[in-house]
């Protein structure tokens, strides 16, 4: 800031804003109801500072940062209430046990390790959700590889997990007293620590996992000359919508694909040639907050095809996994294309389109 800019008797420079908690890009900002209390509740904090900055403006400019960088936050949250979630199954807002260890999963705002409240951006969160009780599983960490046992899945906690999240409280804290200075850079299992989450050293390695998802076997079974994969990402929040098209909720890949037959939207793509021969088919969910026109615009352009489609119809698709609202799309193309499977599995995607 321009000396010639501050007045006489504030001869101070403005503090440095800090960033919020990190939030990868594109990722949404899924809160509990208790986090987004706590946002608004600092907001209403910081107007009071603010108010009572007075005429101190180096004061008033530093609360107007953080307030926008704080509403940024309450604008875009988007609240997910476990009390909606499948028991037993990991999720985003549910208290996981966990190798005699208690964590909930929240949003990225609200995540506090010595609470044992960590990100759902984190890898072990990562790991955890789609997971369900008694699941067993490995990942690799800094030291070497840990077994994981999920030991219970919870909506809200327990007299017991609150006494056993409590004690962790306590030893992390007294960690904290003791090694203040030192940074820890293992203790990714060890306590239900957060700040690890942006490092892109620590590869989760997942084992003995039980395949939730039905899409995720097609994916997986794929030959290795197909170029087109789905892009499957078991953590991933769907939307939910009604027949009409609506959207009325949202839930985890995993969630939807389990035989819970709740209703989400996905687009179809077939390609045709000038011969009038398919020669693609290509498959993908919507997005939440986005049309199934744009999740195929965008698609489209990853592929880097001239393709332009246009809509044929829609209809409702059910299997014992899912139940789906399909946007089915066409196409005349007849450059170079990325190939598709076939099979029995792929062929039961497309029979009605």
């Amino acid at each position: 800031m321009s000396r010639g800019f501050v007045k006489e008797g504030d001869q101070e420079e403005i503090p440095m804003v800090l960033p919020r908690a990190f939030l990868p890009k594109d990722t949404p900002n899924y809160v509990t109801p208790e986090g987004l209390r706590l946002l608004h509740d600092e907001m209403e904090t910081l107007k009071k500072e603010w108010i009572d900055a007075g005429s101190n403006y180096i004061t008033k400019n530093y609360l107007d940062a953080k307030m926008r960088l704080l509403s940024d936050r309450i604008n875009t949250a988007v609240l997910i209430d476990p009390a909606k979630a499948k028991p037993d199954v990991v999720s985003f807002g549910m208290y996981v046990k966990y190798n005699d260890k208690v964590v909930r999963i929240v949003g990225v705002d609200e995540a506090d390790a010595s609470k044992g409240l960590i990100s759902f951006v984190s890898p072990i969160a990562k790991s955890l959700i789609g997971k369900n009780k008694g699941d067993k599983f490995e990942i690799t960490i800094p030291r070497g590889t840990e077994m994981i046992e999920i030991q219970e899945v919870a909506i809200s906690i327990s007299s017991e997990l609150s006494a056993m999240s409590h004690e962790q409280s306590a030893e992390n804290n007294k960690q904290k007293a003791i090694k203040k200075d030192v940074v820890q850079t293992d203790v990714l299992i060890s306590t239900p620590h957060d700040e690890v989450e942006q490092s892109d050293s620590l590869i989760l390695k997942l084992s003995d996992t039980k395949e939730t998802c039905s899409q995720q076997s097609i994916a997986n079974s794929q030959s290795q000359k197909s170029e087109f994969r789905p892009s499957i990402n078991i953590t991933e929040f769907l939307p939910l919508v009604n027949e009409q098209g609506n959207i009325v909720g949202r839930a985890l890949y995993c969630e939807i694909h389990n035989g819970n037959k709740v209703l989400h939207p996905a687009v179809h793509l077939l390609v045709y040639n000038s011969q009038k021969e398919i020669v693609a088919r290509y498959w993908w969910h919507v997005s939440f907050g986005e049309t199934a026109e744009k999740t195929l615009k965008h698609k489209i352009k990853d592929m880097n095809h001239n393709i332009k489609p246009k809509f044929k119809k829609q209809y409702i698709r059910e299997n014992k996994d899912e139940k789906e609202l399909v946007s089915v799309f066409t196409a005349i193309y007849d450059g170079e294309i990325l190939a598709t499977p076939d099979g029995k599995k792929w062929d039961e995607i497309f029979e009605k389109d």
